[in-house]
């Protein structure tokens, strides 16, 4: 088993739930407009269609074949989620799942947050909990509330995918720079016209929050 096998097993346990969610608060239309930051096809095809079109939007290219394409009406799109070309309210739906804690700094995900709420009228955004004991990038717990500079030193050695990947010091430097955890209180500033949603394990911890907008 590798680190992508045990996403793909624990995954869609959470994942599933969430698009029940998704579709009861925002209820897309089949006439509708999706445009999905960060995604890939893997989040939508599981699912009836829910859209006419769904664009999905990377930094760099991620394949989608046309049978895809043509089922779920999936587009691959290539673009930056924190500076988007797209005109404002251009999209019916704004989507985002775990993607915000990836873009770098602070200033970095108000830019995304912005674009996002800018170009949905309606939106949806998840990201993990920085309050949750298990930090879900490296499978290891209480790693993320050390600063970063401890981080480094722990992550090869005492994290799940540390030991399983085996990561070059020059690759631990870069999910240093590219992964912050954000916290309730940031999610709340940085979506201020949204309602929270907290998503618990055990149903008792909170794992993710989502942010949603009608």
């Amino acid at each position: 088993m590798n680190i992508h096998s045990i996403y793909r097993t624990i995954g869609p346990i959470f994942r599933n739930r969430r698009f029940r969610w998704f579709r009861e608060r925002i209820q897309p239309q089949a006439s509708e407009t999706i445009l999905d930051v960060g995604g890939f096809a893997d989040t939508w095809v599981p699912h009836e269609p829910c859209a006419n079109r769904i664009d999905i939007l990377n930094i760099h290219e991620v394949p989608c074949s046309d049978a895809v394409t043509a089922s779920h009406g999936i587009h691959t799109l290539i673009g930056d989620g924190t500076a988007l070309e797209m005109a404002d309210a251009s999209y019916d739906v704004v989507f985002s799942n775990s993607v915000i804690e990836h873009v770098g700094d602070y200033a970095a995900q108000q830019r995304f947050a912005a674009e996002l709420r800018r170009v949905g009228k309606r939106i949806w955004v998840q990201t993990p909990a920085r309050s949750f004991f298990i930090e879900p990038h490296y499978i290891a717990p209480f790693i993320h509330w050390f600063p970063k500079s401890v981080q480094k030193k722990l992550i090869r050695n005492f994290t799940v995918r540390g030991w399983m990947t085996r990561p070059s010091p020059e690759t631990v430097q870069g999910m240093i720079d590219e992964i912050r955890l954000i916290s309730k209180k940031e999610f709340q500033e940085l979506f201020p016209d949204c309602e929270i949603l907290n998503e618990r394990f055990l149903g008792i911890f909170v794992k993710s929050y989502v942010a949603f907008r009608v």
